[in-house]
């Protein structure tokens, strides 16, 4: 919605125009039983979107220290830019333990008191949200009132016609209704999954059918669209008006299901972006989501991926 209440649409460029995608908020290593990855599902999101086209920025922090460096020249090395990423001198490097079950299905132990945690506001952030087309932000960062601040901030500084993807992202209990119903005012896009849509609809007190649920979230927050995933059971997206259902696509072999999710959200808001229909939208994030899942970590190699029909 713009300022004077009207419906803008999801960001629509021009053809040949390329889009400024910003993932705002925690940037750290996962560290999984192979080894560290990095990780945050901003980070997870810019570096998606850039493999689709956009010109991404991560903003968060890191620490002073030798994870946190590690983390400037990965981010170099996957071609993100590092402007918006703060050094902090008093917080550590954020990291996630991650350990996986027989699926491949990962639990985190998010550790706390993290540079992410501390996200300062800057005029450089307020003109990237001004610049911004796509900004995709979720609840986790916003643990903290310092970050979360930041973020708020930041959405509220975004332009007209800027797609504000909450990518919701429920993690141990770093989360409450007043962060839900904030950040979904705050959004034109949302994107849970199946394990979060109850206790999201408990929260707001919201007592319906999944399918009643998700109206009444579309209608009560007015958004555009809703993504819903089940995993390998595949999506629904919901409009006020249309509705796409896939049913998923197989993974022959799974190595695990860190940054499936983000890479989805990714499709889903360069699609909407594009003006793609929601069915052509809702394969191609699937087909990318179940390529990541058959790679370890959450920011594989993605040629082949984006090459698959």
């Amino acid at each position: 919605m713009n300022e004077m209440g009207e419906r803008v649409g999801c960001g629509e460029r021009k053809s040949g125009e390329t889009s400024v995608v910003v993932g705002l908020g925690e940037l750290l290593w996962d560290l999984l039983p192979a080894g560290k990855q990095l990780g945050g599902a901003p980070a997870n999101f810019a570096y998606q979107a850039q493999n689709l086209g956009a010109r991404s920025a991560v903003v968060s922090a890191v620490g002073d220290d030798a994870f946190g460096q590690e983390i400037l020249d990965a981010l170099v090395g996957f071609g993100l830019g590092t402007q918006h990423v703060a050094l902090d001198t008093q917080h550590p490097t954020g990291t996630v333990s991650v350990e996986l079950d027989e699926s491949g299905i990962p639990n985190y132990i998010i550790h706390e008191g993290a540079a992410w945690d501390c996200i300062q506001p800057s005029p450089e952030l307020l003109k990237l949200a001004e610049s911004c087309d796509v900004v995709c932000f979720g609840s986790l960062a916003q643990r903290s009132p310092v970050s979360r601040a930041t973020i708020l901030q930041f959405l509220d500084s975004t332009r007209a016609g800027c797609m504000r993807v909450f990518d919701i992202n429920l993690r141990q209990s770093y989360y409450d209704a007043e962060i839900i119903r904030e950040s979904l005012r705050h959004a034109d896009v949302l994107k849970l999954n199946d394990e979060e849509l109850p206790i999201v609809a408990k929260l707001l007190s919201i007592s319906d059918s999944e399918s009643n649920v998700l109206m009444h979230l579309l209608s009560e927050f007015d958004l555009d669209v809703i993504a819903l995933t089940c995993g390998g059971e595949g999506s629904v997206l919901r409009t006020p008006t249309e509705e796409s259902v896939h049913p998923g696509v197989p993974c022959a072999h799974t190595e695990d299901t860190v940054g499936a999710g983000d890479c989805f959200t990714a499709c889903l808001a360069m699609g909407l972006v594009r003006g793609e229909p929601l069915h052509m939208i809702n394969d191609q994030a699937n087909r990318l989501a179940s390529y990541v899942c058959s790679r370890k970590g959450a920011m594989p190699p993605m040629s082949e991926g984006i090459g698959a029909s």
